[in-house]
């Protein structure tokens, strides 16, 4: 038996780390060294397979591998988009700020464009950006605008007439 896993060890290593980079590779952004890297060893595994029994266990293997990676790799996104006690703790504060009831408390609340409204663009509030509308009108780049209407996420400003 130990000799068996011995003289399949090489076959093993490759299968096992190149699914392992497969499943780091979906959770980084772009397709880089861990992707290619896993494709790689996944490949010289399904080759040394095919050079010691031939084609068809080579074959049989490389689905199988695929087939664990699809269900391994879904079921990870699964849990990952569900969100456990992590995703409460940090999405929760992102949740409360974009409700329609907390976004009230902006009502009356005065800043500066940082982008020409035509309607829609971004103002600063307090050093916290925001995309906001005007009730229709074109305003310029850093002038003083006030919330007047607050819609769910729409928030309304209009131009203050500087005192």
């Amino acid at each position: 038996m130990l000799t068996n896993l011995m003289a399949n060890l090489p076959i093993l290593l490759c299968l096992v780390l190149g699914a392992a980079l497969m499943i780091v590779e979906v959770f980084l952004p772009g397709f880089g060294l861990p992707g290619v890297s896993g494709i790689v060893l996944i490949g010289a595994g399904v080759a040394i397979i095919w050079l010691k029994a031939g084609a068809l266990p080579a074959l049989a293997t490389l689905l199988v591998v695929i087939a664990l990676l699809a269900i391994l790799i879904s079921y990870m996104m699964r849990r990952a988009t569900e969100g456990g006690a992590h995703a409460r703790i940090f999405l929760r504060e992102k949740e409360e700020l974009h409700s329609g009831e907390d976004m009230q408390v902006l009502l009356g609340k005065q800043g500066r464009t940082k982008s020409v409204l035509r309607p829609a663009g971004i103002a600063d509030f307090d050093g916290v950006r925001l995309n906001v509308v005007t009730e229709g009108s074109f305003i310029e780049r850093d002038k003083p605008i006030e919330i007047v209407n607050v819609d769910g996420a729409r928030i309304v400003v209009r131009e203050r007439q500087s005192a």
